[in-house]
């Protein structure tokens, strides 16, 4: 088990202060299925607390209000990261944080967007600085392109369209998995050697983070984001089925039926595909 931490140290938070890094927010849609977002504004206010600022719509902003448990992860450029827990409180539209927000340099010289909606969390608790295992990362890769050359699996449905298979087979394309935890809270894991198997499936060793994946049970639903360097992303769902020996590897596997863009201006699902309706107003 990972030791836990209630508050953030002076460290973590001179680390965490720069604007530039990734920022992940795990949600629970109406549903009780997790569903995650990037948000680069995510970051520690004090010991105990985080923020974010909004500046486009999404789905995570409406499911906080609806649950506000969530789970969030916070890497930096050095490929430090931090994961936990928190409970969103309440929200504000003007203030220091506010301010702060807005005179970031992308939002001040903005002529389009700034933040109009900063959101306050209450930390429940981090499991510390974690180096990125790179070092296992890599073999981690290289195993899962093995298993899912040498022993493939068959598909049924076409739940991945060619865009969505080509971003999620990079391997510089950084994924991350999200479940629901026995206390109601989703929890964020790493899952960077995921690739495609197919048109419905997602593999990973289990070589790296493997005690958490291990923690999985058989038919959890798990959200997993695909967020490449380009800042394009594409947020899939669907049912983990639990630890199998594929060419010998022991590896994840995640069945896929749902598919959402997360991107601006205009996320929304793909898959399944939604009727096409007619336009009212205008």
């Amino acid at each position: 088990m990972n030791p836990t931490y209630p508050f953030f140290s002076d460290e973590d938070l001179k680390r965490l202060e720069p604007f530039l890094k990734i920022g992940l927010l795990a949600t629970v849609n109406p549903e009780g299925l997790p569903h995650l977002t990037f948000i680069s504004s995510l970051r520690p206010n004090t010991p105990t607390q985080l923020t974010f600022g909004q500046f486009s719509e999404g789905k995570s902003k409406e499911y906080i209000r609806q649950n506000p448990k969530v789970g969030f992860l916070m890497m930096t450029l050095q490929k430090d990261l931090w994961r936990g827990k928190a409970t969103f409180t309440h929200t504000a539209k003007q203030g220091a944080e506010y301010d702060d927000y807005n005179n970031v340099p992308m939002f001040r010289y903005n002529s389009y967007f700034g933040v109009h909606t900063v959101y306050y969390l209450d930390l429940l608790y981090h499991l510390g600085r974690q180096p990125l295992p790179m070092n296992q990362i890599i073999p981690a890769a290289i195993l899962t392109l093995l298993a899912k050359t040498v022993a493939p699996l068959r598909h049924q449905n076409p739940v991945f369209n060619i865009w969505t298979r080509q971003l999620l087979a990079k391997l510089d394309t950084l994924k991350f998995l999200a479940y629901i935890d026995q206390d109601g809270y989703p929890m964020i894991i790493p899952v960077i050697q995921a690739q495609p198997a197919g048109l419905e499936h997602l593999l990973f060793s289990a070589q790296v983070y493997g005690e958490e994946i291990r923690g999985l049970q058989a038919g959890t639903p798990v959200a997993v984001l695909g967020l490449a360097l380009s800042m394009e992303d594409v947020l899939v769902r669907g049912e983990f089925q639990g630890l199998k020996r594929r060419a010998g590897i022991v590896c994840g596997q995640v069945k896929v039926d749902w598919v959402y863009n997360s991107m601006p201006p205009a996320p929304g699902q793909i898959y399944p595909p939604l009727p096409l309706e007619a336009v009212q107003e205008f």
